[in-house]
C-alpha cells in the first residue's frame, strides 16, 4: 500500500478526514520552505503538496503564479528541488505530493523523473494539465512508484469521472470552483452537490479531495460536512508565508494549520 493510501486508512481508523497543505518549494527561499514544513508537521497536516515552479502555470491564480516566479528567480531547479525533498524526508515521513506541470516530467522522461522523485521521497504527483487521454506513458511510469492524482471539476461528465477515477490512485482531486486557484468566491452549492454526486458514483473506492479557494476553518468544515475525504489549502498558506517574518514563520504556520486541522476531526 502506498504512503498516501496508508494515510487515508489511518485517518479512517481515527475518524478523521485529511488536511492537505500546498506550498511552493523555494518560496521565498529554501530556509522558509523548511520552516514552513516543520510548522505544517507540528500543526498536524496529513499530506504536504510541494509545488515545483513552472513558467506558465495554467491552473494557478495570481498568488501561486507570484510564488512560482519568485522561486524560479531564486534558482529553483529540479536537482535543487530533489535535494530539498531529501532534507524534508530526514525530518518527517508525512506523505509528499509533487504538484507541477506535465512538460517538466516529459522533458526529463516520465520514467526517469518519477524514479528520481521517488528516490528523493516523493509519494505522488498532481499534474493539472495532464489529460487522461494522453496519460498512458505517465501512468505506466508511475505504477508501483508513486500515486497519480488527477483533477475533476463540478461539471465533469459521469463518463469522464469514471475514466479519471480508474487511473487516479491516492485520491481524486475535485476542483471546487470554475477558474484558477486562490480566487475566493465563497462556497458554491454546485460544489457541495458535486462532492455528493462523485462520492455516490465512486462508491468509496477512492478518497475525494477538494481544493481551489479553500482558505478558512469554516471552508474546511463545510466541505467535510458535505462528504469530502480531504481538503486542500494552498494560496492561504502562501499569503501567510509572504507576510510573516522568517523568525515567526514556523509558529504562525503551526497555529494556522491546527485551526484548519481541527475541523477535519469528525464529531462522534
Amino acid at each position: 500500500m502506498s504512503k498516501i493510501k496508508e494515510k487515508f486508512a489511518e485517518l479512517e481508523r481515527k475518524n478523521q478526514k485529511a488536511l492537505i497543505s500546498y506550498i511552493m518549494a523555494g518560496f521565498p527561499n529554501e530556509k522558509a520552505t523548511i520552516s514552513t514544513v516543520r510548522g505544517l508537521v507540528k500543526g498536524g497536516v496529513d499530506i504536504i503538496e510541494l509545488g515545483f515552479p513552472f513558467s506558465d502555470p495554467l491552473a494557478d491564480g495570481p498568488v501561486i503564479q507570484n510564488a512560482s516566479t519568485v522561486s524560479l528567480d531564486k534558482g529553483t531547479k529540479i536537482n535543487k528541488f530533489f535535494s530539498l525533498v531529501k532534507k524534508i524526508r530526514k525530518e518527517t515521513d508525512t506523505p509528499l505530493v509533487l504538484m507541477t506541470y506535465t512538460n517538466i516530467l516529459y522533458h526529463k522522461g516520465y520514467s526517469k523523473f518519477i524514479k528520481d522523485a521517488k528516490r528523493a521521497g516523493i509519494d505522488g504527483f498532481i499534474l493539472p494539465d495532464m489529460s487522461v487521454e494522453e496519460s498512458k506513458e505517465y501512468i505506466d511510469a508511475a505504477k508501483n512508484n508513486a500515486d497519480t492524482i488527477f483533477l475533476i471539476s463540478p461539471n465533469t461528465s459521469k463518463r469522464r469521472i469514471e475514466k479519471i477515477s480508474k487511473v487516479s490512485t491516492g485520491f481524486l482531486y475535485l476542483v471546487a470552483v470554475f477558474g484558477t486557484t486562490g480566487v475566493k468566491t465563497g462556497i458554491k452549492n454546485y460544489t457541495l452537490k458535486a462532492i455528493k454526486d462523485v462520492k455516490k458514483q465512486t462508491k468509496g473506492k477512492i478518497p475525494i479531495g477538494v481544493g481551489f479557494g479553500v482558505s478558512t476553518p469554516e471552508d474546511v468544515e463545510k466541505y467535510i460536512n458535505a462528504g469530502a475525504d480531504a481538503v486542500i489549502v494552498g494560496s492561504a498558506y502562501l499569503k501567510l508565508i509572504e507576510k510573516t517574518p522568517q523568525n515567526k514563520l514556523e509558529s504562525k504556520i503551526v497555529s494556522f494549520t491546527k485551526n484548519l486541522k481541527k475541523n477535519t476531526i469528525l464529531k462522534k
